[in-house]
Parts: C-alpha cells; structure tokens; sequence
C-alpha cells in the first residue's frame, strides 16, 4: 500500500522531472497532493507527459504511460541505462548551429541511449521546451536561445534512474493501460491534452497525441468505470463547459493558472479544472443497531421536521464504532440526537441557528440538574405581571383561540422574568411543546384548523398541554458527568476543538421540496426569540418572518458547505445524515469529504418521512427514500 512518503531511498528527495513540458503540473503540486488519498494501492499516470506529480510523490512500484515513443524512450533510458544517456548528453553544445544538426538527426536509426539524450537536449534547448512535430512525424520546435541552460543535470537523472527502474513504463493508449492494469483501491492520475479554450487552441500542435470533444467524453466514461471499480481518480483540464457536464457527478474545482505557453501572447491567465472522483463505495458496513439507552428513550417526543428519533439505533451503531469522548453535534434541531450522545457519556456541544432548538438542548442538554416544580410551572400561568398582548393582537385568528393567545402572553411575560437560565428554558421549551401539540400537523404554514383530525392531543386544554409539557422536560433532566454545552449560532462558524466525533444533519436539498424549517416553525421560533431581530412579513396570511440565510437552499451552496464543514472538522470523525433524493448526490458527497477524509463509506438505511416533504404528494410513495450515513475517518 503506496502513500505520500514513499519508502524508496532517501536519494530520490532529489528527483524532479527530467523536461520542461506544455501543460506540465508543478505549480498544481500543492492542490493535487492535498487531494489525493493517503493511502492507495499503486500510482498509475496514463498521460505522462512531464510527470510532476510521480516525480513529486515518487510512488514505489508505480505504472506510468504515454502514446509518444519518443518520451518512453527516455524513461526507460534513463532506467536501464542513465550512465549511457549522462555520457551522451555530455557531448553536446548549446549553439545554435549544433541545435539543428542534432535535430535534423533520426532518432529512429540512434542507440535508444542515444535518442534519450537527443530529446532531453533538444527540450532543454528548443524554444519554451514545446514538443512539436510536423507532418512527416519529425520535431521542428526552433532553437530557444537561451544563454545558460542545464543540459545535463546528473544528480536528478541518477535520481530519476533508480526511481523509473522500480516503475513499470508502458508505450501505448490510455485505456489499454487503464484495462490491463487498474485495480480496486488504486490512484490514477489522468493529465489529457485540455481541451481547446482560447488559450489551448493550438495545443494539440505541441503533442503527438491528437485529443478532440469526443476523446474527452470517452476519458469520462472510462472515468466512471474506475470509479466503479474502485479506484481513485484526479483528473485536470481546461475550465471548459464540456469538463463540467461529464463529470457533474463528482467533485470539480477550479483554480487558477498562469500559461507559460499560449497561442495568445496576452493570454497567459488561465483556469484550470481539479475532478476529484472517490472509488464507489460498495456498503461494506454492516451495522447491527443494538437497543439504546433506558436515558435516551426519555427524550420528549416531537413530530419536528428531519427528526432524527427513528434513527437514533442506526446512528449510534455507527459512532459507537469509534472511540472519542467529545462530540459535536452541529445542526441539532429537535436534540434527539444530542440527547442520546449525552446518555451515552459523551461531553456534547449542540448547536443549532434556530433559537427554539437551542432553547430545547438548553434545557436538557446542557442542563444537568435543575428542574422546574408544579408550583413554580403553575405560577406562570397566572396573570401576575404587565403582559404586552403582542400574540393576542398580531396572531388573532391565525392558531390559536383569543383564550389560548392570551395565556401564550401570560406565559411569554412570566417566563421573561424567571432568573434561572435553566428553568426559563424548561418553561419556553414546555411552552413551544404545548403550541406544537395544540397545532393540527405541528407546522404554521396554514391558518384556521382545516387539518383537525380529532387527536387527543388537540382536545387537552392550553393550559394541560402546558403542564404536561414540563413535566416530561423535568423527567430528561440528567447529569452524565459531563460539561455539555448548548449554542445557538451558524454552524460554520463554531470554532473546531479537540478531536471527537462530530455529526451533521443539515437542512437537505432538493429540487423537489423546500427545507425552510422558519416557514414551518415561524410562529414558536418567534416563541424563542421574542420576535426580536425578525423581520414579520406583514402582507403574508401566516404572518411569518423572513427565512434566515442558509447556504443548504441550493446543490452548489450544500456542495460548498459541506466541503467547508468536512474541511474544519477533518480532525474529529465525521457523521453526516443525508437523504437518497437530496443534492448533492451520494457520490459527490462521497467525493467531497473524501478530500479531507483517508476512508469514506456508506450505510445506507430504508427509511419513510413522517413529514411529507419529498414529493408533491404523501401517498405516491415519495417519502420511501433511502437515509444515507455517511462515515469519515
């Protein structure tokens, strides 16, 4: 198993490639070695060209290729024999007179020695060190004038000679090499002549290899087949249109680049596009979930939107897979799953940007101990203080009863006024809870009580709900010997800590329904915040407030996010909940957070929402979807 340390001698710290070439990837070095994994089976480049990358890595037992026999040549040369091709290249003089000569010559009739020091000579001397041939097949790239240049750099072929002899090089196609060698687990480097924007027209005039449209969507195709069989890929190219719709599937980035050579002379900027595909997982993980807690079951329930209480058997049949001590649930909504991280002895940070949420795991997350009694809970029934009668006036009609909007401000002024942290936490979480359960479907996305259906729960007074409310947050009330914290705040800016387990349940995109938690939950979100810093939209029948900013309300703000996410917790073990039909897809995901993550894998897990928000309709079988786990370690 190869990684980025090579175990061949330490004399290879001075290999560097042999040539200058057109397209060569130095300055790319830092993006690709960031990129590729760090461990793999064995180094395949099809595309050698000037080998930057292989040089830089210097991968033991490595396969490199190249449809030009001439460049073969020279690697096999300088493996078989680098005294031969040292003493030749040593006879030769950088004038201009002897530059043609040596060009004029036909490296067919030469010693294969020989023809290796004709070619290192004549691209260290020629003109920006292009390679160019014209119709007969014979180089013609006029002499480059250079005042100094190091023809023969003898401690980086002998380098290079020890590192080729242990590398297996191929003349032939790409796909003949990628059939006859690829296998599961290895990493390809594919490097093609880019397609032809501006400022690479005419580069196919500098390679033997002719490469059109049509070669790159048959490169794509043998891509996915790699992918498929379980290979990892990094592929680079022009910034063209053509580059993103074939591989849409995985992880594509630009960069930019500077044209050392361009058929403009002004165009010497350019983009550059990084694919990076991660080998198909095949759900190897086989995850026998075993009963949770007693604790965990005392988590009140909730219809919540993206709840994850179903799953929380799935969920911790993974993480228990790994030792860690802290864990960091990051989008925490209904803080089932905090919850039951904490009665499993974990020191839990839960976050979430909605206030309400973090109102619930502050009061049974973070709270370990403190509790709010009957009297206390029937003292803020009563209406012993100013109350602003702000629900009463503003949601008149819209939820609840006149009767019920006036205990909800009785409630919201007498809450105000606790001083305990905690119990003022208990108390508005038992408030939310009895305004869900005295809401048809638990959402305020509709006016009136058209979605009546005669539940139990809808015919229990405000005023029960309340209370039975706060006796099941009191009844969650535990200490686990922890320091647990509850935040309210944007995920992507929670500072990283020490290593542990970090779990991630965003708002899941999809083209086919919206993932506004505020839209549904408006009204007790206000609740949490006392509608302060909302903005209500007053021409809306709901009376709603503007949605907070999410980068999760579109795929390439998820697809961003989640490369940012993956990327600050890369020290911790990563935990992603996602769904089968969301975007991005589960092997862009996979790509994504192979980046910064050595293993990557997938549990998958039939799974039907509760909440119909997958489809136009609940009974079309829409909400039958596969939750995907996502592991990375």
């Amino acid at each position: 198993m190869n990684n980025l340390k090579s175990s061949l001698p330490a004399v290879l710290a001075d290999t560097k490639p042999l040539l200058k070439w057109a397209g060569g990837k130095t300055q790319l070095l830092g993006e690709l070695l960031s990129k590729m994994p760090k461990k793999y089976g064995r180094f395949i480049e099809p595309f050698f060209g000037g080998g930057a990358l292989f040089f830089s890595v210097r991968p033991a037992n490595g396969i490199i290729a190249d449809s030009n026999p001439e460049l073969v040549n020279l690697y096999r040369s300088v493996a078989d024999d680098v005294d031969g091709v040292i003493s030749c290249l040593s006879r030769y003089q950088n004038t201009e007179e002897f530059f043609y000569d040596v060009r004029a010559q036909d490296s067919t009739k030469m010693t294969t020695s020989e023809a290796a020091a004709r070619t290192i000579y004549l691209n260290r001397t020629c003109f920006n060190g292009l390679y160019r041939v014209n119709r007969q097949g014979r180089f013609n790239v006029p002499f480059g004038r250079y005042k100094n240049p190091k023809i023969l750099d003898e401690a980086s072929l002998q380098a290079a000679s020890i590192l080729l002899r242990d590398t297996t090089i191929i003349c032939g196609d790409y796909k003949s090499v990628l059939r006859e060698h690829a296998q599961q687990g290895d990493f390809i480097f594919l490097d093609p002549p880019y397609l032809p924007v501006s400022e690479y027209a005419d580069f196919k005039r500098y390679t033997k290899e002719q490469f059109y449209e049509e070669d790159h969507v048959e490169l794509a195709a043998e891509v996915a087949r790699l992918h498929d069989l379980g290979c990892h890929v990094i592929l680079t190219n022009s910034n063209h249109p053509l580059v993103h719709e074939q591989y849409r599937n995985f992880a594509v980035e630009v960069v930019q680049t500077k044209r050392f050579i361009s058929c403009n002379g002004k165009g010497r900027t350019g983009e550059d596009v990084i694919v990076t595909v991660a080998p198909k997982q095949r759900f190897n993980l086989k995850l026998v979930p075993a009963p949770l807690p007693q604790q965990a079951t005392q988590y009140p329930p909730t219809r919540f939107m993206g709840s994850k209480n179903k799953l929380l058997a799935e969920i911790w049949a993974v993480a228990s897979q790994f030792e860690f001590d802290t864990a960091v649930d990051l989008f925490s909504g209904s803080g089932v799953v905090s919850y039951m991280l904490k009665s499993h002895g974990k020191a839990v940070v839960s976050n979430d940007y909605m206030a309400m949420s973090a109102t619930f795991t502050k009061a049974m997350i973070e709270n370990s101990e403190i509790t709010l009694t009957r009297d206390e809970a029937e003292a803020l029934l009563e209406h012993r203080r100013p109350v602003d009668n702000f629900v009463e006036t503003k949601f008149q009609g819209l939820y609840f009863t006149d009767d019920e909007n006036c205990l909800i401000d009785v409630l919201r002024a007498n809450i105000k006024a606790v001083r305990n942290p905690y119990k003022r936490a208990i108390a508005m979480s038992a408030l939310i809870r009895a305004c869900f359960k005295k809401r048809p479907r638990g959402i305020f996305t509709y006016v009136g009580h058209r979605y009546d259906d005669g539940r139990k729960d809808l015919l229990m007074t405000f005023r029960a709900q309340f209370l039975e409310a706060v006796d099941m947050v009191n009844a969650a009330v535990f200490n686990n010997g922890k320091q647990n914290k509850a935040r309210n705040g944007d995920a992507m800016t929670l500072q990283n800590r020490e290593p542990g387990l970090v779990y991630i349940d965003p708002p899941y995109y999809s083209p086919l329904s919206d993932n506004e938690y505020v839209r549904r939950y408006h009204f007790v979100e206000g609740l949490a915040r006392d509608w302060q810093g909302v903005e209500i939209q007053e021409h809306t029948i709901t009376k709603k407030f503007k949605s907070y900013p999410t980068p999760f309300s579109s795929r390439k703000g998820a697809a961003d996010a989640f490369d940012m996410l993956f990327k600050r917790f890369r020290a911790s073990v990563l935990v992603v909940s996602y769904s089968s039909n969301s975007q991005p897809t589960l092997d862009e995901m996979v790509a994504i957070m192979a980046k910064h993550k050595s293993h990557v894998e997938v549990v998958p897990v039939d799974y039907k929402y509760s909440i119909g928000n997958q489809g136009s309709k609940v009974g079309d079988n829409k909400n039958d979807v596969q939750e995907y786990i996502f592991v990375g370690y």
